[in-house]
């Protein structure tokens, strides 16, 4: 008896098609599973098993054989469950094998139960891509599946009644398409912080033009606090932003988490002792990374010179090319990791160097070897760098309210849009993307901001990458002022973000 099983399998995010082909036959009694299983699906026998039995249903005492195909490609985790045990009651006469012509997912409990299992909705899109127009998932994972449009989403609670619904006795339950948003945002605003427009100001641009900020204060100066406010200016993920972040999430968050599509931009904050692995990504299945956790959003790396230096210099290349590569023995995995990098770090080991109200405690080489774990080239890589101090008790008392976040987010919104509509045509969604063909054609200043910059150039010792970088602020600056033409206010105020280099570095 032979009957063959469909299901998705993934790599990465990317979703493929996997055939489960069923051969039971008699002789001893035995299950074996073939095709690059490995150890959570080799369980799966003990659980298909007593999921058939207990479902009231029956488990063949013959010799059983699944193969999995493609057979080069290393199948893992619960999802192939389902399919399995379907197949097994279709080789028996169980099931019509004419029932299994769409593709299954889920994990089995031993009481016939069917789970949830991670990355339900790149596997709902790859079957989408495949042409299928229907898909059987967990009934807790439906809501996550729901969100791709043209599948219809067979809801599967436990083995039993998907049984009889693929038999005809019972009527089947689709899930209704559903676009809510899973995570409200619930973050800091800027009408909490007292003061710091200059930070503020500052952040507005990063926000409109997708620039990664360093921001250099004492402990307690509010760094921190600010960046947690960043993701209260930024846009709204649009469906197609919101898809590929909720994608990336559905294969790393616990099972039948996501209930619907992330809105809010994703603000990632992994602690100092993370690994290389865990910031880029890794591990034997190649997992998605916090800065790909942090794609469309906010990477915020607190206290940076704690970071080890493996880590910080790893970022350099997803930083250039937005995107980051894991390769493994069995091939390589591409994540998107366009993320906005945002970094706080104390000017010494002490936090105090040059400020005008604390001492600073430490000696000129403790305060050369702190700020050298920040290589140069990751330094010229960040956009802008604040100097942030401590709020002053008559602006920390001052009466008033402060700009609200949605205010900010207004302009931000109005900036972003006039990059769209420039862009269209180039694939480019904000100015921090603009490549070196695109820097004259967009980026080039007014005679008076030329000069400024020229000057600039001879005094500051600006290296190309910096010189560029510059001008993409300056563009931003005119964009949110509504200009088009980059004049010498915007190119002096792109300036002043990078002088804290040589003021802290030499």
């Amino acid at each position: 008896m032979f009957t063959r099983t469909l299901s998705i399998g993934l790599w990465g995010v990317e979703g493929y098609p996997v055939s489960i082909e069923v051969d039971i036959a008699n002789g001893l009694p035995a299950f074996d599973i073939v095709g690059l299983p490995d150890a959570s699906v080799k369980e799966a026998k003990e659980r298909v098993r007593s999921a058939i039995r207990n479902s009231g249903l029956e488990f063949p005492v013959q010799r059983i054989t699944i193969n999995m195909a493609p057979s080069d490609r290393r199948k893992a985790g619960a999802a192939f469950d389902l399919p399995m045990a379907l197949g097994i009651l279709a080789a028996t006469g169980q099931l019509p094998m004419e029932a299994l012509t769409m593709p299954f997912i889920g994990g089995l409990s031993l009481d016939g139960a069917i789970a949830p299992v991670r990355g339900v909705l790149p596997a709902v899109v790859a079957a989408a891509r495949l042409g299928f127009h229907e898909i059987c998932v967990p009934e807790v994972s439906a809501k996550e599946g729901a969100l791709v449009e043209g599948v219809r989403l067979l809801e599967a609670r436990d083995l039993k009644t998907l049984v009889a619904q693929l038999s005809g006795d019972a009527p089947k339950v689709y899930a209704n398409p559903g676009m809510t948003s899973a995570e409200p945002y619930r973050g800091v605003d800027f009408a909490d912080i007292m003061g710091q427009r200059a930070a503020k100001r500052a952040l507005e641009i990063a926000a409109a033009g997708g620039h990664n900020v360093i921001m250099i204060g004492p402990p307690g100066s509010g760094k921190t606090m600010l960046a947690k406010s960043l993701p209260g200016i930024l846009p709204e993920l649009d469906f197609e932003e919101a898809l590929e972040v909720t994608m990336l999430h559905s294969v790393v968050r616990p099972a039948g988490e996501i209930q619907g599509l992330i809105r809010t931009r994703p603000f990632r904050a992994p602690h100092t002792s993370a690994s290389v692995n865990s910031l880029i990504g890794g591990g034997g299945y190649a997992r998605p990374g916090e800065i790909s956790l942090a794609h469309l959003g906010v990477l915020f790396l607190d206290e940076l010179p704690e970071f080890p230096r493996s880590v910080l210099e790893s970022l350099r290349q997803p930083m250039e090319d937005g995107v980051v590569n894991i390769t493994r023995v069995n091939g390589m995995v591409s994540y998107p990791a366009r993320f906005m990098l945002v970094a706080g770090m104390n000017p010494c080991p002490c936090g105090n160097y040059g400020s005008a109200k604390k001492e600073c405690r430490c000696t000129p080489m403790q305060i050369r070897r702190y700020l050298g774990r920040i290589s140069g080239p990751l330094l010229d890589r960040i956009d802008i760098h604040v100097d942030v101090q401590p709020v002053d008790y008559d602006e920390l008392t001052r009466k008033g309210r402060e700009e609200s976040s949605a205010k900010v987010r207004e302009r931000v919104e109005a900036a972003r849009a006039i990059q769209r509509k420039r862009y269209k045509a180039e694939g480019i969604r904000f100015n921090a993307e603009l490549g070196a063909g695109s820097l004259k054609r967009y980026c080039t200043p007014s005679a008076e901001g030329e000069s400024l910059l020229r000057m600039a150039h001879e005094s500051l010792g600006l290296s190309p990458r910096a010189y560029t970088r510059i001008l993409k602020m300056a563009r931003t600056i005119a964009d949110l002022s509504g200009q088009e033409e980059i004049g010498a206010a915007q190119v002096a105020e792109a300036i002043q973000y990078r002088t804290l280099d040589k003021k802290y570095w030499g």
